[in-house]
């Protein structure tokens, strides 16, 4: 097969800091050309903004420092010499070094800025949906009256649906484009959390929050590939780890708001018994609008221009750069400045002419799933081409970085929340009152029980009118002749008791929480539909305050790894936060109350997040742009996976031994962390 390239030329002018890249001449460039060469980024901050930059006396002039401009001069002088030198050079590379140039000419500013806002909003929604079902369990599992197989499958769905989400929407970007994916991964997440709020039955719930997750799957792989896209070289790691600071604030709107609307039960309402509204719905339609307001904003923003470029969409490329350049220029006071590039042209691929040639004829029906089935055989090709001689390192490497992180991070972050539940559950297991062979009888009881056991009791001729019951348990005991009206119980059983002549009227005591019971002439009237909510359980505001605490504890470490990012190098934090990491998992074996728990997890989260932000930066940059977001969909769904495994692993040892939990982690933190360190330095890699 010809090779679709051996017609373009790249031009290297001495007028212009970069060529011409395209077919022959620029008889159809744009006619935005300056009498003078084009003009270089200024070095000042965002904060000074506005001013006449040349008519200010640099200050290290006189102290020999060379000035950034001329640094970037050079640095581009120099990537202009390897072009023209180098031999072997492809065309897509001319053309990777050709679109840094340009965007060190566009700048840094308004534009990317702006950008960063409306794509933060989304990758905060992802933060969001993590926290989403652990917080409304608690009212959930009364108001749908969920048994513990189905409470395990309702937070399992959620990965499971956010890894099939990273898959399909990383793939699809890379071929329908960044922003069209994203608008619509981002559209079902909203659409289906809506109605996921509404759900009454817990099969629609579980099925609406399948696709929810499905749609807000898509966003991490797409964010981070579309806002590199529009970053030069020497920002990218810094901004790209500042964006990673909004799925911390994900977690804190999350907590912040979970704590404030769910125990408020006032702000719900019902309609008769068959459809509620309580307050946990109205936390879930809350927990949607980072992702509406992000949507709202990518309506004003444009398509990659990478993409658009390596797509042979060179016109409306052209157009998205100029109006990068010009915003961003207008924004610093200098509306002067003129947007140079005359011509930018990629060859236009032979992927693009099949799906030309097979869309153009049939009927509409068949022409779709012509489109349909060849996207979707690109996509697998794209796939497989992560495995390809020049990839396959690279993503062996990553893989097992992300796994292994993820193993570990997300398998904690259940253990610590749950080992905090259980010790509170031995604090009030220890509480627990005991009755033993105790005779009432003609006795009214109108205030409630909680947290004991009745053995071998004798009830006769006794009422038990409008209490609660809570962690009750009657053994071997005699119910005779006994009235029991508007019951509420929590975790109250009847176990091995005899019951005569009795009446239940009104009460949540259903024949199954009689265990191996004996009945005579007993009558179950008018029993309570439904579960209720219980107001004692839910106002335990710990869950809230851990994620909160948790979230927040990650802002020192986001700032000091973004800092850091390109003085430091990826690789080093990479590799130095997983093995700090593991060092801090053997603080676990301290973890004796719930105070020692949430401050260990508050360091655990603290340290890891910069591993996490260095993971996510090197993704971005170690794959081409024809594969980036597939690649990070593909690596973002294996950490799903490991997010899965971890926490059904952790969980299960809770309460039995620490010791398996804390060599878990530690050995996958120190496993990924030395396979971090044989990763190639990508700080002054040109974005492929």
């Amino acid at each position: 097969m010809a090779d679709p390239y051996q017609n373009n030329v790249y031009h290297q002018g001495g007028g212009d800091s970069y060529g011409t890249y395209g077919e022959g001449g620029g008889h159809d460039g744009y006619g935005y050309q300056a009498d003078y060469p084009p003009q270089e980024e200024d070095a000042a901050s965002d904060v000074t903004e506005g001013h006449d930059e040349e008519d200010q006396m640099y200050e290290g002039e006189y102290q020999g420092i060379p000035h950034p401009d001329e640094v970037k001069a050079a640095q581009r002088a120099a990537r202009a010499k390897s072009r023209t030198t180098a031999s072997a050079a492809s065309e897509l590379e001319e053309l990777s070094q050709q679109y840094e140039d340009i965007m060190e000419d566009c700048g840094h500013g308004k534009f990317q800025w702006t950008l960063f806002i409306v794509l933060g909003l989304a990758l905060m929604a992802d933060g969001v949906e993590c926290f989403v079902v652990a917080f409304v369990l608690p009212s959930a599992e009364k108001d749908l009256c969920l048994s513990n197989a189905e409470k395990g499958m309702l937070g399992l769905v959620v990965f499971l649906s956010m890894m099939v989400g990273a898959f399909l929407w990383g793939g699809l970007a890379d071929k329908v484009g960044r922003r069209r994916c994203l608008v619509v991964a981002l559209e079902i997440n909203c659409i289906f959390a809506f109605l996921s709020s509404f759900a009454q039955g817990y099969g629609f719930f579980l099925f609406f929050r399948l696709l929810s997750g499905i749609g807000i799957g898509g966003t991490v792989p797409i964010v981070y590939s579309y806002f590199s896209e529009f970053l030069q070289m020497d920002k990218r790691g810094e901004h790209l780890s500042w964006l990673c600071m909004f799925w911390m604030i994900g977690g804190i709107y999350a907590s912040f708001t979970a704590w404030g609307i769910i125990p408020r039960y006032g702000w719900g309402f019902s309609m008769g018994t068959e459809f509620q509204f309580h307050s946990w719905r109205v936390f879930v339609l809350v927990a949607a609008l980072p992702a509406i307001a992000s949507l709202v904003g990518l309506t004003f923003m444009p398509e990659s221009p990478r993409f658009l470029l390596e797509n042979a969409k060179h016109d409306e490329a052209w157009m998205i750069l100029k109006q990068v350049h010009d915003t961003n220029w207008r924004a610093k006071g200098q509306p002067e400045k003129v947007f140079t590039v005359t011509h930018i042209k990629a060859p236009k691929t032979a992927e693009d002419e099949f799906i030309e040639i097979q869309s153009a004829t049939g009927t509409p029906v068949q022409r779709w799933a012509v489109r349909s089935l060849t996207l979707c055989k690109l996509v697998l090709r794209n796939v497989a081409s992560l495995l390809s001689a020049e990839l396959r390192f690279a993503t062996l490497f990553m893989a097992i970085i992300w796994f292994c992180m993820a193993f570990s991070y997300y398998g904690l972050s259940v253990w610590f929340p749950d080992m905090i539940k259980h010790l509170q559950y031995e604090e009030y297991e220890s509480k627990v009152k005991v009755f033993h062979g105790e005779r009432v009888e003609n006795f009214h009881f109108n205030f409630s029980l909680e947290n004991q056991i009745h053995k071998e009791g004798k009830y006769i001729r006794d009422t038990f009118v409008s209490i609660e019951m809570k962690s009750v348990k009657f053994e071997d005991s005699l119910f005779e002749d006994c009235h029991f009206k508007d019951i509420k119980s929590t975790d109250t059983v009847f176990e091995n008791c005899t019951i005569r002549s009795t009446i239940f009227d009104d009460t949540d005591l259903w024949k199954q929480k009689f265990i191996d019971c004996r009945m005579d002439n007993v009558t179950f009237e008018h029993n309570k539909r439904g579960c209720h909510l219980d107001t004692v359980e839910e106002n335990d505001v710990l869950i809230y305050l851990v994620s909160f605490l948790g979230s927040l504890a990650v802002l020192p470490g986001n700032i000091i790894s973004a800092l850091f990012m390109e003085k430091i190098g990826r690789v080093k934090i990479i590799g130095g936060s997983m093995l700090t990491s593991a060092g801090c998992t053997f603080f676990l074996f301290l973890s004796f109350s719930q105070s020692a728990i949430i401050a260990l997890q508050c360091l655990f989260c603290g340290v890891s997040v910069a591993a996490w932000n260095g993971i996510e930066v090197v993704t971005v940059e170690l794959y081409p742009a024809s594969k980036r977001a597939t690649a990070f969909g593909v690596l973002n769904a294996l950490c799903k996976l490991a997010a899965v495994l971890g926490s059904s692993i952790f969980a299960g040892f809770v309460g039995v031994t620490k010791a398996v939990p804390i060599l878990l982690s530690f050995t996958a933190l120190v496993c990924g962390g030395l396979v971090a360190l044989k990763l190639p330095d990508t700080r002054q890699k040109i974005l492929q």
